[in-house]
């Protein structure tokens, strides 16, 4: 099973390489952030949650390393960084429309809309979209081997920070749709 995915996305790979699209995605990377990391971080994300659009898992990250990661590691982001971008944007076009597999099954399951079941998964996975920024922003994250009190410190903050986020997307809305239904009354 492991082999015909790799396989494919070997042939995906192929393809891009063959046709020189991969390259053209790489330089606009560049050229539509005149050379700056977060823009390019941005434009990364973008395509890679377009070219991960329902692939699986290792097929999504060995297209979009190919594509998107000389770009990323060009602009000086170190390489185990620039991967591990990429592999978790690529694994999020499975809660990103317009593909969204995982959303049109759930959305299945319970007879709803499956827009409003993506925009909910989202939601719920905001803090999925920010992860990968804030490994960025703190690379003494993946270097707990090397520097723990560093490592544990930027995980606090990232932690808080998320937390805070999810609270004002999440929670925040709960709380005031229950303050909403509280103030009509039992009937």
């Amino acid at each position: 099973m492991i082999g015909a995915i790799i396989l494919c996305a070997s042939l995906v790979v192929g393809v891009l390489s063959l046709t020189g699209l991969g390259v053209k995605i790489t330089s606009a990377i560049l050229s539509l952030s005149n050379d700056m990391l977060w823009p390019a971080l941005l434009l990364t994300a973008l395509a890679c949650l377009i070219l991960g659009m329902e692939v699986p898992t290792t097929a999504a990250y060995v297209i979009c390393v190919s594509v998107a990661g000389p770009a990323l590691t060009s602009l000086g982001l170190e390489p185990l960084l620039a991967h591990l971008f990429v592999f978790w944007y690529a694994l999020l076009s499975t809660i990103t429309p317009p593909v969204c597999g995982g959303v049109f099954i759930a959305a299945g399951m319970v007879g709803e809309n499956w827009l409003k079941v993506a925009f909910k998964a989202m939601a719920l996975g905001i803090g999925l979209y920010i992860i990968p920024l804030a490994m960025v922003a703190n690379p003494e994250i993946i270097r707990l081997a090397f520097n723990p009190a560093g490592a544990l410190f930027d995980a606090l903050k990232v932690a808080i920070g998320l937390g805070a986020i999810s609270y004002g997307v999440i929670a925040h809305k709960a709380l005031w749709q229950r303050g909403a239904l509280s103030r009509r009354g039992p009937f």
